[in-house]
């Protein structure tokens, strides 16, 4: 049942990558019209999107971090013990 649903989405994964896009979109126009910024407690958390471009931030940081150790020491060729 889920290998079918996996198979399903990955049929259609240009359509759902445009999907996924439109959602951020309306997301991103949402807190930048919709959303009531006048208590804020900093002058960043006023600024039209803020918090979807620090999200998006914190996100590539966590993926470049885990990337890094990832490369300085937790991935090793299969034989490293036969060495």
């Amino acid at each position: 049942m889920i290998v079918d649903i996996i198979d399903k989405l990955r049929r259609h994964l240009p359509l759902l990558a445009k999907f996924g896009l439109a959602l951020l979109v309306v997301l991103l126009l949402w807190d930048i019209f919709l959303l009531d910024k006048s208590k804020a407690y900093t002058a960043v958390e006023s600024l039209p999107g803020f918090w979807s471009f620090f999200g998006f931030a914190a996100a590539v940081l966590i993926i470049v971090v885990a990337k890094t150790i990832g490369l300085i020491g937790l991935q090793t060729d299969e034989d490293y013990y036969d060495k």
